[in-house]
């Protein structure tokens, strides 16, 4: 996805993660009582919104745009294997600093350190390193991401970006409920209750369309 180079690409990008995020988090809270509480989770509401948060790690981080579809396919696995801790208003934001922090350290030749990174995000370092490690368990260690498994996801980003950016159609053209194209990172993240799909989209190329039709339906 060389077009991630672009600088009104990444914008678009971070937009699109944003609002999913957004969406999956104002989803999820209703049951926020109900959900398992971890390190993720902050006594409140982060004042800054996820754009803004996004927006900055971007900013700051200063690694590979391609790291942020990775962050994507992070959070999509780390959702289906633990569905007890569905993306939330109170999580939302470790679990992104993290995920592009490990994105960071798996795609990039040079990045910066966990004291770097904790400060972009706003926390300590001891927490930084404590996430990290949680996230790792969370994933299983399963850090690899094919360049499958990246084409995929990037041809589902690319989609529902150019879809946002077209002009609506009237009632009498749009598609039907059937055929429309199912949309984080959406609700393979019910991101599951994230992104967000099956366990490894690009390794399960029905089970990321069934699950994408759920994150859609947020």
């Amino acid at each position: 996805m060389a077009e991630l180079e672009n600088p009104d690409v990444m914008s678009k990008l971070i937009a699109f993660l944003s609002s999913l995020l957004e969406r999956v988090a104002r989803s999820n809270d209703a049951d926020h009582q109900q959900q398992k509480v971890s390190a993720f989770h902050g006594l409140a509401r982060p004042s800054i919104s996820i754009q803004d948060y996004l927006e900055r790690i971007f900013k700051y981080a200063n690694c590979s745009p391609c790291c942020f579809v990775v962050a994507y396919v992070y959070l999509d696995r780390f959702v289906q294997m633990q569905p007890s801790l569905p993306i939330n208003s109170f999580n939302v934001h470790r679990l992104l600093i993290t995920s592009v922090m490990l994105a960071a350290k798996f795609m990039d030749d040079m990045y910066y350190n966990n004291a770097y990174y904790a400060k972009v995000g706003g926390i300590t370092t001891a927490e930084m390193n404590f996430l990290e490690l949680d996230f790792l368990f969370g994933l299983g260690f399963h850090l690899n991401v094919t360049p499958a498994t990246f084409g995929t996801y990037c041809t589902y980003l690319q989609r529902e970006m150019l879809l946002l950016s077209s002009p609506p159609m009237p009632p009498s053209a749009s598609p039907s409920s059937s055929t429309s194209p199912s949309s984080e990172v959406g609700r393979p993240m019910k991101m599951a209750a994230a992104p967000i799909r099956s366990r490894f989209i690009g390794e399960d190329e029905a089970s990321h369309h069934k699950n994408q039709q759920q994150l859609a339906a947020v």
